[in-house]
């Protein structure tokens, strides 16, 4: 009699997405991972108080500042069930705000950390402006505190020089268009992630999903290229 035919790895993707740029790349890799055959759930975090963007004012957008770097939590609507089943791989992707994880990626590890990741494999990714450093050695304290392994992480950084960068984004989260602004143009084309670093976390995708799917070692995956991890 022959065996019973294996089953497919599982991968669970949880995300929080602010601006959309987390939303894109998260979208990417899982395109990356279609080309495998792996059960890929995903689930976005709710806020249950909407977050606005743009923020809107200058004086809102130094408030958000301020409170964020304080690791201000902001609470999440409780995940479906599924979430909490055995997974082969969790990838945790959330933008960084004023160096730390978003405030719906905190407000998860405090709730659901213990249940979700205790004993589980899990991915990082981050987007960010440019500072990730204290986001990823943050995230992966957190995470190894609650019990999870992180055998590496995926970081992708707006690829403005500073200190443009900083400015940018400030005027883009109170609400204006500093691409557009001409003192601003020739330093700071595009908010955000380009499409050749879209284009990249697919190529992530398909590297993640032929890991999991062959039982190779994530920790071998090269994830620091010239399209992310841009070193400050």
């Amino acid at each position: 009699m022959s065996g019973s035919p294996a089953q497919p790895k599982r991968i669970l993707v949880l995300y929080y997405s602010f601006s959309s740029q987390t939303k894109n790349l998260v979208q990417s890799l899982l395109d990356g991972m279609a080309e495998y055959e792996a059960e890929v759930v995903c689930e976005r975090l709710v806020p249950t108080i909407p977050q606005h963007f743009p923020i809107g004012t200058i004086p809102k957008t130094f408030k958000k500042m301020i409170v964020t770097l304080f690791r201000q939590r902001i609470p999440i609507e409780p995940l479906p069930e599924r979430c909490f089943e055995p997974y082969d791989l969790i990838i945790l992707a959330g933008p960084t705000w004023s160096y730390n994880p978003s405030g719906p990626v905190l407000s998860l590890l405090d709730r659901d950390g213990q249940r979700l990741f205790a004993q589980q494999t899990v991915l990082p990714v981050i987007s960010c402006r440019g500072f990730w450093r204290m986001h990823w050695w943050g995230i992966k304290s957190l995470l190894k505190n609650l019990g999870a392994r992180v055998p590496n992480g995926i970081i992708f950084t707006h690829t403005s020089k500073e200190p443009w960068r900083t400015i940018g984004v400030f005027l883009k989260l109170a609400g204006e268009t500093p691409e557009r602004m001409s003192w601003m143009q020739d330093h700071y084309p595009k908010y955000g992630h380009t499409r050749q670093q879209i284009d990249e976390a697919r190529r992530f995708g398909e590297m993640i999903g032929r890991a999991v799917t062959q039982d190779d070692e994530l920790e071998r995956l090269v994830f620091n290229t010239s399209l992310a991890i841009y070193e400050e």
